[in-house]
């Protein structure tokens, strides 16, 4: 039988047969455009890991490492050498753009933002990656409850690959707090066509056979999505959209009938309506103060109340069933108000 000493050398000459692997992992970890180590130090955190090493050995490892692209800067001060590991694939700055994106993404949940923000961290050395900490606030931001939202988007892309549409239950939130099934629970049948990002949520994209339409369903209230045996339909619907402008017509994902809409603006709201309808809208001058716009958009209550909100820097002006449709509006909210 195989006494403990035996293990440990076991042990030893296995973790020897790693050492390069080791001393990639220790470079990486401990060192950046900021921080060096020295060979001694080396030295110490490989033999923390069982691997013995001579200095001359680790000089031939620290140029294999680099002929393989892992580049390492050497520099002497006194008669010690420093290294640090000066390319990596992806900058602090690279890295604090995904982490904040993935904190301030709605539809992942705060357990599974940390989960990924810690997975990023592994991208950085030790020293960037508390940077990264001291920069993200998951906590306190508004976040997704539906826990199985990457199995969703998962299952929603297997579902496209495959060429097959996808069955599920979706839910709304009632005044209890507490999810509540559409349709009673039954299950929707969809064929899945695309996944869109809007206002900081995922949508599907897809084509419902039976309303001979196409619709979006937000996928973080999805529930129990199953990949059917059956092919998809709407293609020719599909070959006819851009799916960017879709989500732009949409607004927001909101509903309603898409329309050409006349806008009068003050001048001071240029940068607004660019923001809103990009650089490509045509602005006309309506006087000195003023200019116009017409844009292609879903006209749904959303977008009433977005122009309402501008206070009487904008005013829509056709046409003219939208224009009563807005006057309704600002009649019901008066008598809502009055009470």
């Amino acid at each position: 039988m195989e006494t403990q000493e035996q293990k440990q050398r076991r042990g030893a000459r296995s973790n020897q047969k790693l050492k390069i692997l080791y001393l990639a992992k220790i470079l990486l970890e401990n060192t950046d455009a900021n921080h060096d180590i020295t060979l001694q130090e080396i030295i110490d955190k490989l033999s923390a890991n069982n691997v013995t090493a001579e200095r001359k050995s680790l000089y031939d490892d620290i140029a294999q490492l680099d002929d393989f692209g892992i580049k390492i800067r050497k520099t002497q001060y006194g008669k010690t050498y420093h290294y640090q590991v000066i390319n990596r694939d992806f900058e602090l700055a690279e890295l604090k753009l995904l982490v904040d994106s993935v904190a301030s993404a709605k539809f992942i949940t705060g357990e599974k933002s940390n989960e990924l923000i810690r997975k990023i961290e592994h991208l950085a050395s030790k020293h960037d990656a508390a940077m990264l900490q001291r920069q993200v606030y998951v906590a306190g931001r508004v976040k997704a409850m539906n826990r199985d939202i990457m199995e969703n988007v998962d299952a929603i892309h297997n579902a496209i690959a495959q060429n097959s549409k996808i069955s599920f239950q979706y839910f709304q939130w009632n005044v209890k707090k507490e999810p509540e099934l559409k349709k009673d629970g039954a299950r929707y049948v969809i064929s899945p066509w695309g996944l869109s990002w809007d206002d900081e949520n995922y949508y599907l994209v897809g084509y419902d056979s039976d309303a001979g339409m196409i619709k979006h369903y937000r996928v973080d209230k999805m529930l129990h999505i199953k990949v059917e045996n059956i092919s998809r339909e709407g293609r020719y619907k599909f070959k006819e959209l851009d799916m960017a402008a879709y989500a732009k017509k949409m607004f927001h994902m909101f509903s309603g009938e898409e329309q050409n809409v006349e806008i009068l603006c003050e001048n001071r709201l240029a940068g607004v309506m660019i923001d809103r309808f990009g650089k490509d809208i045509r602005m006309l001058k309506a006087d000195e103060e003023h200019f116009r716009i017409v844009v292609k958009v879903a006209a749904s209550m959303h977008f009433i109340h977005w122009i309402m909100a501008l206070g009487d820097g904008a005013k829509i002006i056709g046409p003219e069933n939208l224009v009563e449709e807005v006057r309704g509006e600002i009649n019901r909210l008066m008598a809502q108000y009055s009470k």
